[in-house]
């Protein structure tokens, strides 16, 4: 069954490949989250780093360049990210969709749940634009920037 969550989102068994990330290095956010598993629905508490349109996730926070994550959400994928705590009636609670499933997870306070909603709801926006930076209108200039 893991294999068929990595082959989703692209991943082999083994896969080191995490687009030339350095998650070890200056992430935009880190911090403890409790993680529902993917088929077993067990919770469990993981060490979260969010870094240009990743969100990774480890055993311990000890990160480093020769950490493996657990697993990998490339944000480009997620359509929403808010809060649940009426959906898992539990505090602190927010959910993270793509168009084939949610993912759920606790934060350990109300400020850290509306911070890592803000963080990856701007990670959400930044990496997933329909309009590439070259094709966008300096409008001061009246012209495409190329």
């Amino acid at each position: 069954m893991g294999s068929l969550w990595r082959a989703a989102l692209g991943m082999s068994e083994n896969s080191t490949n995490y687009d030339g990330v350095e998650f070890w290095s200056n992430p935009e956010r880190t911090g403890w989250l409790t993680k529902q598993g993917e088929y077993i629905k067990t919770w469990r508490r993981r060490w979260f780093v969010l870094k240009q349109g990743k969100l990774f996730w480890f055993k311990d926070s000890a990160v480093t360049r020769t950490s493996r994550p657990r697993g990998v959400i490339p944000v480009a994928t997620c359509l929403t990210v808010k809060g649940a705590e009426d959906i898992l009636n539990k505090p602190n609670a927010f959910e993270l969709s793509t168009r084939s499933e949610t993912m759920y997870f606790i934060a350990d306070s109300e400020k850290e749940k509306e911070d890592w909603i803000n963080s990856i709801g701007r990670s959400i926006v930044q990496h997933s634009r329909s309009v590439t930076d070259s094709e966008i209108v300096d409008y001061d200039n009246n012209s495409a920037k190329r």
